[in-house]
């Protein structure tokens, strides 16, 4: 069993992990990848309610929730109508916390058109960070980069609330009462 850790080391260990994931994608897979601001379905890969089934831990729940708080690109409005948009994705697409929560897609409530991923430098999920549009499959990072930055996320969080969280939709974490996830 790992050694308990509190949630401020974790969080700074988590920060440091998905920098290191970004700049890595960066360097080695994203220069082959169609840029983002000219892709002719921009922010799809986000909004698109058929596809969105990105999965984070309680303790990725709390970096977002920091960042969210944290930034000055939001008012306090802006801020509170992300958690709004998180908990009518909950009801719209009626996302559920047990189960195949897996099969569950839906819009991204962290998504915003003017200002694009509200959490890209600080929060981003691993499954956000590897994903990008590639013209050749021989282009696409390996599969094995994303597990094993998940698995890295898994143990930081394991070590921090041992077995009282899930994998769960981002909405679903965001949704949840906030001073009972932020502890």
């Amino acid at each position: 069993m790992q050694r308990k850790i509190s949630e401020l080391k974790a969080l700074a260990q988590l920060q440091r992990l998905k920098s290191a994931y970004q700049v890595y994608m960066k360097q080695h897979y994203e220069y082959a990848a169609v840029d983002c601001k000219k892709c002719p379905a921009q922010a799809a890969c986000c909004t698109d309610a058929h596809f969105v089934n990105v999965h984070i831990t309680r303790l990725e729940a709390v970096a977002i929730r920091q960042t969210l708080e944290r930034t000055p690109r939001l008012n306090d409005e802006q801020r509170r109508a992300v958690y709004d948009r998180a908990n009518e994705t909950v009801e719209r697409y009626g996302l559920k916390t047990s189960g195949d929560t897996f099969k569950q897609t839906y819009s991204c409530p962290l998504f915003d058109r003017e200002v694009g991923c509200l959490v890209h430098r600080r929060a981003k999920p691993s499954a956000c960070i590897q994903h990008a549009c590639y013209e050749n499959w021989e282009d696409l990072p390996p599969d094995g980069l994303q597990k094993r930055t998940d698995h890295r996320v898994e143990q930081l969080n394991q070590s921090v609330y041992r077995d009282d969280w899930s994998w769960q939709p981002i909405p679903a974490w965001l949704a949840r009462d906030e001073e009972h996830d932020g502890q």
